[in-house]
């Protein structure tokens, strides 16, 4: 028994000497930080250290209530405005960076939203009339596009701020972002994909500014942490100028099959870039035991689909590896600002003849194999908000109760944990002794499935469409 005790007190005081060491460590690596964040502001104008900029306002659109079928429509509201100025943004493995949020405008830079699909793993709640990106999916009362919107709008401003999206989405657009110049708004008459949307911006961006830096960022995804986020792009920028198209990589939180990855290549040691390194490949969507693998070895980041570069270097690029693509977006280009009757003439004719292809098969994985494509890791968290699983995870929730988009008054539950429920009929919704379950009740629509089958949905979309109820999506 003695010797028990002595044995427990021995290990015990491992333990304490374990202890006392890592707090040594966190207490060293704090006073590093701090001595980081000191310098960094010693020169009074605080700059993000490594990147040049200039300051100006931030413009912000008015907080309308994103249209939706399951929120009432509320007054406008204003925008808070951060009271500090300077955070602390932590990026990949480069010291702490600053950035000043709501205060930095990149000269030259241009944001390009794409605004497209259907969002099927949501149906029905995202339907090909008001997709996810016009709703307000974390009940803040912004939709995502408008979400995007405020994020990016601190380094360009609504003049050179583009969205790229169809004909049946453009007066929501309109209404959800006022400030959004009519000449920004680039409507494609038909879906081909990313590379004609991003490459048709591009190209009119091109003609009318030659020097232009495009970023392209989805315009339905969710970013949290707007200061690593704001820094990573601005790094991009400063590669980009260096002539390489750049994407920026998510630190994986987990080891998903539903992205695909970005392999790490070497640094290329820039100083107002010092994360950035060489794409070594682009991995499409991996089996769970690859995407686990991938994780381990710390060379591998998500694929979010976020570009940027000069656009008349995407053009080069889209010449060389589809050069069809490329002539049939500089004739729309060239015809462009003219007037609607010649811009229409020439969609007419040439766009429905465009390859439908993504931006990652046209031009990102063959350039990197010629070592032009850079990626800037970063450590802001994301979300593509790819489906009811996912949207689960971005609500509050109660210990054990499922979580409720909408009226939670609608909702009663017995014994019923986790899932998420979405009572946008406002009829009363009743759960008892069931978990997991995705219950999304609508006026028209009623869909009933499990979390973690909710990436299947899109099949049930397609089964609609094939029996005759494509009124339905």
């Amino acid at each position: 028994m003695f010797q028990q005790i002595m044995e427990t007190v021995h290990k015990s005081h491992l333990e304490i000497a374990e202890l006392r060491q890592e707090c040594q460590e966190l207490r060293q690596a704090n006073a590093s930080l701090e001595r980081q964040v000191r310098d960094g502001l010693q020169n009074g104008n605080g700059y993000r250290l490594g990147t040049p900029g200039t300051q100006t306002p931030a413009p912000s659109s008015p907080l309308l209530r994103a249209k939706s079928p399951f929120l009432t429509p509320t007054s406008a509201a204003t925008l808070a405005v951060p009271s500090t100025l300077y955070q602390p943004s932590p990026l990949s493995d480069n010291a702490v960076t600053l950035y000043p949020f709501g205060m930095r405008e990149i000269p030259g830079f241009y944001v390009v939203i794409p605004a497209g699909g259907a969002g099927t793993r949501l149906w029905p709640l995202s339907r090909e009339e008001h997709p996810k990106f016009l709703l307000d999916l974390t009940l803040k009362g912004r939709s995502l596009i408008q979400a995007t919107w405020d994020r990016l709008l601190p380094l360009s401003s609504a003049t050179r701020t583009a969205i790229v999206a169809g004909p049946a989405h453009v007066s929501s657009i309109m209404e959800q972002l006022p400030e959004l110049l009519p000449n920004n708004l680039f409507c494609e008459p038909s879906a081909k994909d990313s590379m004609a949307a991003i490459g048709l911006a591009a190209a009119i961006l091109a003609k009318r500014d030659p020097d232009a830096i495009i970023g392209s960022f989805a315009a339905d995804h969710m970013i949290s942490g707007d200061d690593a986020f704001l820094s990573a792009v601005a790094e991009a920028v400063e590669v980009a100028k260096k002539d390489y198209l750049v994407t920026i990589g998510i630190a994986p939180s987990h080891p998903s099959t539903g992205f695909g990855y970005v392999r790490l290549g070497e640094k290329l040691e820039m100083r107002d870039a010092p994360n950035a390194r060489l794409v070594s490949s682009f991995k499409e969507k991996p089996d769970a035991r690859t995407a686990a693998a991938y994780i381990k070895t710390g060379n591998y980041r998500w694929n979010a689909g976020m570009f940027v570069t000069r656009a008349a270097f995407l053009m080069e690029l889209l010449k060389e590896y589809k050069p069809e693509l490329h002539d049939g977006l500089q004739q729309i280009a060239a015809c462009w600002d003219e007037s609607e009757g010649a811009r229409q003439t020439v969609l007419n004719e040439i766009w429905p003849g465009l390859e439908k292809i993504a931006i990652d098969h046209a031009v990102a994985e063959p350039a990197s194999i010629d070592r032009r494509v850079a990626v800037v890791p970063a450590t802001f968290g994301w979300d593509d908000v790819g489906d009811f699983s996912s949207l689960s995870d971005l609500l509050p929730a109660e210990s054990n109760q499922p979580r409720i988009l909408g009226d939670s008054g609608l909702v009663l539950t017995e014994q019923a944990a986790g899932g998420i429920v979405v009572p946008g009929s406002g009829r009363l919704i009743s759960l008892l002794g069931v978990d997991d379950l995705v219950v999304v009740d609508m006026p028209d629509t009623l869909l009933v499935t499990t979390r973690a089958r909710s990436q299947e949905v899109k099949r049930l979309v397609k089964k609609c469409r094939e029996t005759g109820w494509k009124h339905l999506l």
